[in-house]
């Protein structure tokens, strides 16, 4: 019997899928892909007779229902995910059912769009003197967050944040992150359709960001990013410091 495989196509960009994965789909028999936010060009090398089913317009269960006959029958399974699968992909409720069939599965992981957008602002998430925490999660909306999750209290932190599909919540956003102590200059990036050609950035601060994604009609498909990593101020590394000896380097005196 043949296994699952869950493949993390990337943020956008065609290219920035792993090698592992474009093999994978270019040799899958049965691709299931989501199609309302992977690029299709990722599926372009498919073979000519795939059969290719988009996620978008179906339910658990029929994803399921197409996924588990093709593996028993001896056909090879691509479920493509964006970005990277283990970061809102719900894959977990599908690899449940494949256990209880007993199905063989493997994960191939991908580029985060929170990658992405931090390489197409130019910026580093893990300053020296700034932040050594990146905190990934989003705003609560027609899903639920743990209410030990909530935004405020894991912005109390300060951490540098990357916040998924919460730029339509832009508002209410920034009004929770000046309640957990953000001064109103602290700079904001939001990436929209981050590797993609249609790639738009847009700057600003906890007080402007919610007129700016206004202005420009951002309400989906976009990454906020928030914290003093998008900002100039830093101290220089100890790992290239000279002064600094290191398991490979004698510092100077």
């Amino acid at each position: 019997m043949e296994k699952v495989f869950f493949i993390g196509a990337g943020p956008g960009d065609p290219e920035l899928i792993t090698i592992k994965g474009k093999k994978l789909i270019d040799q899958a028999d049965i691709i299931i892909f989501a199609g309302s936010l992977v690029n299709p060009d990722v599926l372009a090398g498919r073979k000519k007779d795939a059969v290719v089913y988009d996620s978008a317009y179906m339910n658990l269960d029929e994803v399921m229902d197409v996924m588990i006959p093709a593996v028993k029958a001896g056909k090879k399974v691509v479920r493509v995910h964006t970005g990277d699968p283990s970061i809102y992909g719900a894959i977990r409720e599908q690899m449940v059912r494949l256990d209880a069939e007993k199905i063989e599965y493997e994960v191939v992981p991908g580029v985060s769009s929170f990658c992405a957008s931090a390489a197409a602002v130019k910026k580093e998430f893990t300053l020296p003197s700034v932040s050594q925490t990146v905190i990934i999660t989003r705003m609560e909306g027609r899903t639920p967050v743990p209410p030990k999750e909530k935004l405020a209290g894991l912005a109390a932190h300060h951490a540098s944040m990357c916040i998924f599909l919460s730029v339509g919540f832009m508002d209410e956003l920034c009004t929770t992150l000046k309640e957990a102590g953000y001064e109103g200059d602290t700079p904001m990036a939001v990436v929209y359709k981050a590797s993609w050609p249609e790639q738009k950035i847009y700057y600003g601060t906890v007080d402007t960001m919610p007129q700016i994604v206004k202005e420009n009609n951002v309400t989906k498909t976009a990454m906020t990013m928030v914290g003093g990593f998008l900002g100039d101020e830093f101290e220089l590394s100890k790992l290239y410091d000279a002064h600094f000896t290191t398991e490979y380097r004698k510092g100077t005196d």
